[in-house]
Parts: C-alpha cells; structure tokens; sequence
C-alpha cells in the first residue's frame, strides 16, 4: 500500500559525492521506519541504513562515517547522503519502508543505480 519513488542515482568518480531521495505516500510517514538497501553485481541485497521514526540511525560497517541517512517528516521523504564514494558502492539501491505498528508491512522502491568509477 506504502508508495515509495526512488531518484538521485548517477555515475561518480571515486571520492565523490551522491544523494539518494525517497519520497513516500500512502501511509502515515511517522510510523514508517525507513532504510536504504544495495545489492551489487552478483551480491545479496544487503542493509545500508536505517532510520525510525524518532530519528534514531543505523548504519552498515562498511558506510559508518562515509554515509548518513535522515528523513523530513514535512515532505515525507528519506534521503542517503553518500560521501566518499568507492567502487565498492557501486549497487542498486533500493528505498524501504517498514510500518512500526504492522511488522509485516514492507515496502520497496523501484531502485536506483549508482556507479562508482575508479
């Protein structure tokens, strides 16, 4: 039911810099824990980010201090600053969303591509 639109995908060089946008629509946007997922070629998808409702953070390993993920409850949209982009970034990343109340409600976005070049 959770509508999620996806933009800010691109080409960079290593060491740039990209931000991913999700807007969502369809739900109450403050009971929705959201997050951003990757899945690169020939990889599982994996979690990147996650942001609850109170603004509470979680980040992979692999980002922590590079990424930093954050949401404006007025435009009901997440975003996924990426800093010091590697090639190892280089995925399909996807927009989440998870109602607090109703665990079984998840939702994803169409996804996005970002290519790192070295």
């Amino acid at each position: 039911q959770v509508q999620l639109v996806e933009s800010g995908g691109g080409l960079v060089q290593a060491g740039g810099s990209l931000r991913l946008s999700c807007i969502a629509s369809g739900s109450v946007f403050s009971l929705l824990a959201m997050g951003w997922y990757r899945q690169g070629p020939g990889k599982q998808r994996e979690l990147v980010a996650t942001i609850s409702p109170g603004y509470s953070t979680n980040y992979a390993d692999s980002v922590k201090g590079r990424f930093v993920i954050s949401r404006d409850s007025a435009k009901n949209t997440v975003y996924l600053q990426m800093n010091s982009l590697k090639p190892e970034d280089t995925a399909v990343y996807y927009c989440n969303a998870r109602n607090v109340r109703v665990h079984s409600n998840v939702f994803w976005g169409q996804g996005t591509q970002v290519t790192v070049s070295s």
